[in-house]
C-alpha cells in the first residue's frame, strides 16, 4: 500500500485510511523499527501533585455532569 508514495502526507493520508486493526498493526511495525534503529524512548513527564489533582477534580465534574443527564 506504500509502494510510490514519497512524501510523509501521502504516507499519513494512506494511514487515515486504514482499519483501526491496520493501524495498530503499523503502530506496532513502527514501534519495533524504531527499537532496531536505536530511538531512545523519551523521557517519562512528570506531574505535580497540583496537576494530577486539578485532573482528577475535572474529571469528577465531568463524571457528575454525565449522570445529570437525562
Amino acid at each position: 500500500m506504500l509502494e510510490g508514495m514519497t512524501t510523509l502526507a501521502e504516507i499519513e493520508s494512506a494511514a487515515a485510511a486504514l482499519s483501526p486493526a491496520e493501524k495498530q498493526e503499523l503502530m506496532l511495525f513502527l514501534a519495533m523499527r524504531l527499537r532496531a534503529d536505536g530511538a531512545k524512548l523519551p523521557a517519562p513527564r512528570t506531574f505535580t501533585p497540583e496537576e494530577m489533582a486539578a485532573w482528577i477534580e475535572e474529571d469528577e465534574a465531568d463524571m457528575q455532569q454525565l449522570r445529570e443527564r437525562p
